[in-house]
């Protein structure tokens, strides 16, 4: 397994295993399959509902705790009687205690929203007392990822956000890598959307190779240098998601791909009023 070394000197793989969108009473299976196939990465949220589900395949692993790099998300903290940094401190520790952990190798802000600012302080914190080896951000555009650094202590380790063929995102890469930061994909395939299963360009070169589109976005990404989580609930899938290392894109076959992008989300804009309000509104322990 490849590794990336995070701007703390903290070593991650990067492929792992995310588990958005998997039912929490498919979410344990699903992971001892990942784990069984290889994958030492696990990526869940607060938000997603699955901590303790992601935990239990940990523990029935039997895999050392020092093996594993497990990441996990505090939702937009609202402390309507109390402050946003004691809510993060608590968040973090609910989080901690479904997944049955005494650390997280990662911990990010799920979403710029919501007075980021404490939440980051109290993350500083949990950092500096080893309960979380690194703290990140995800889904922050430019803008707001220079201002947060640029006020901040501590230089956020990762910012995770939408990375597939049609939104690539080199230039918020160019920034992440100047400021010291490690890109991470989530939705590496777009679920599905344009057609991405069937994309001509995509199945030519997985042909030529040999290889399913979905093990051609996945090198492609790795090779980029960018970390990814792609997720699944078949053991076979979940496998062939894996094996993507034993093979190598051309700078033919990497330009190819360059020119399936779009510039914009096939999801939603954090900078959308609407979005923003719907987000700011959800509630999550």
């Amino acid at each position: 397994m490849q590794n990336v070394t995070l701007n703390n000197g903290v070593q991650m793989p990067i492929l792992g295993f995310g588990v958005y969108q998997i039912p929490d009473a498919e979410t344990q299976a699903a992971v001892e399959a990942a784990l069984a196939a290889g994958y030492r990465l696990l990526d869940t949220a607060a938000a997603y509902g699955n901590e303790e589900a992601v935990g239990a395949a940990i523990k029935a692993s039997g895999i050392a705790r020092e093996d594993l790099f497990v990441t996990t998300k505090l939702w937009i903290q609202h402390a309507p009687a109390g402050s946003v940094e004691e809510d993060t401190k608590l968040s973090f520790d609910n989080s901690l205690r479904r997944l049955g952990l005494d650390y997280v190798d990662l911990y990010l802000i799920h979403q710029p929203l919501g007075d980021y600012y404490s939440e980051w302080r109290a993350m500083q914190k949990l950092n500096a007392e080893g309960l979380a080896r690194a703290i990140g951000v995800s889904n922050f555009h430019p803008d707001r990822l220079v201002d947060l650094i640029d006020h901040n202590e501590i230089v956020p380790a990762v910012n995770q956000i939408e990375t597939h063929p049609f939104h690539q995102r080199a230039g918020d890469q160019a920034l992440m890598i100047e400021r010291g930061m490690q890109i991470e994909s989530w939705g590496p395939f777009a679920e599905g959307r344009n057609g991405l299963f069937t994309n001509p360009i995509l199945s030519e070169i997985g042909d030529a190779l040999g290889k399913s589109v979905a093990q051609v976005v996945l090198r492609w990404l790795t090779q980029r240098g960018v970390v990814v989580i792609p997720k699944s609930v078949r053991p076979d899938r979940i496998a062939q998601n894996f094996d993507v290392f034993g093979f190598t894109l051309t700078a033919e076959q990497m330009g190819r791909i360059a020119t399936l992008d779009t510039g914009a989300s096939l999801f939603f804009d954090h900078r959308d009023p609407a979005m923003v309000s719907w987000l700011g509104g959800r509630r999550n322990s």
